[in-house]
């Protein structure tokens, strides 16, 4: 074999063995997002429970969990989209204090747990009920963004904002909004959220929490670069809860 022959195998072979690297590299990397996308923090004890129908709501779970009221009539719907890498199961107890005041409430769970692979999610739940009349969606952190996505792009009565802020310059929406968002959050802070004051529907209504923080959204635990809250979490699903209804009632 000559000398140019060698060299051009040496060189054919050190190509081979680099798209080899690369390619297990890239696989690597995409399995290691699958193994994190598909560990999504889980659910407490409280939101388990939750689960369960009661005497005033009873409690479906097929592709979505569904928080139907049985003793008033329901005209309202209310979409949750999750945050990002949060079991969905972890926003049941709001929701199922919500359908006890009398609307419909789904909680729509997300492609690998990540709302921006499923933003149009809610169009499936409208087309599933089609005897509601009003229809609001919203959902906490990445999902409430992916929420505000879906009221831009396809509309919707009303968006609610838990922790989050549009994805999109919305500021010529003027239809319902409510923002409600935590002073101690330390994943969406009150800097972010004030730095996207334009990005913001006009009529949007900003409401505080006092000491809330960003896990306290949910029923999944603590959560990493969030800050310790200064009311219990009971405290603060109250106030959300509260809120969340007072502004459904509103529409």
């Amino acid at each position: 074999m000559s000398i140019g022959r060698i060299i051009d195998w040496i060189t054919a072979s050190r190509r081979r063995t680099i798209l080899v690297a690369a390619g297990i590299a890239v696989l690597i990397v995409i399995s290691g997002f699958f193994v994190w996308a598909l560990t999504p923090l889980s659910p407490m004890d409280e939101a388990i429970e939750a689960l369960r129908s009661d005497e005033k709501v009873e409690v479906h779970i097929n592709d979505w969990i569904v928080f139907e009221p049985l003793e008033k009539e329901v005209n309202t719907g209310f979409i949750i989209y999750p945050g990002g890498r949060v079991d969905p199961r972890s926003y049941a107890p709001m929701a199922k204090e919500i359908a006890a005041e009398g609307f419909l409430v789904v909680i729509a769970p997300m492609t690998l747990n990540l709302a921006f692979f499923s933003p149009n999610e809610a169009s499936d739940v409208m087309e599933a009920y089609p005897g509601i009349e009003t229809w609001v969606v919203g959902g906490h952190s990445l999902g409430g963004a992916m929420a505000a996505r879906f009221v831009h792009r396809r509309g919707a009565d009303g968006l609610v904002l838990w922790a989050a802020y549009p994805a999109d310059d919305m500021s010529d929406n003027h239809g319902p909004t409510i923002l409600i968002y935590g002073t101690r959050d330390g994943v969406t802070t009150v800097d972010e959220l004030e730095g996207r004051t334009d990005d913001m529907p006009v009529n949007t209504v900003w409401i505080s929490i006092e000491g809330g923080n960003h896990a306290q959204f949910g029923w999944y635990g603590d959560q990493r670069g969030d800050n310790e809250a200064l009311l219990s979490r009971h405290e603060q699903q109250e106030l959300i809860v509260t809120n969340t209804v007072d502004f459904l009632s509103g529409l």
